[in-house]
């Protein structure tokens, strides 16, 4: 099989190879498909959790237990999301440096 690789690429694996912690590009290659397929299955467990989730939130509006809400309580709650939303981007972006 040959692959192409972009100048970064091949750059940062020659880097991996001279840290020592891998002693070939294949290994290189096969550890970086490992945690691709890593991610694509955490994807996949995410995406059966969030199926789950909005499943018994239609049980539980299928069964009365839903909150109605007037165009200004609407608009508090769409504020308080974004604002949640907001502080754990910053909090990502925080802890990614």
């Amino acid at each position: 099989m040959n692959i192409s690789l972009t100048p970064e690429l091949r750059d940062f694996i020659s880097k991996k190879l001279e840290s020592g912690m891998y002693h070939s590009v294949s290994e290189v290659i096969r550890e970086g498909l490992r945690l691709l397929k890593e991610q694509d299955e955490l994807k996949q467990i995410r995406l059966r959790d969030l199926r789950h989730e909005v499943a018994v939130g239609l049980e539980s509006l299928d069964n009365g237990e839903g909150e109605e809400y007037d165009e200004e309580s609407l608009k508090e709650l769409f504020a308080k999301i974004k604002a949640d939303g907001r502080k754990q981007l910053v909090l990502r972006k925080n802890q990614a440096k």
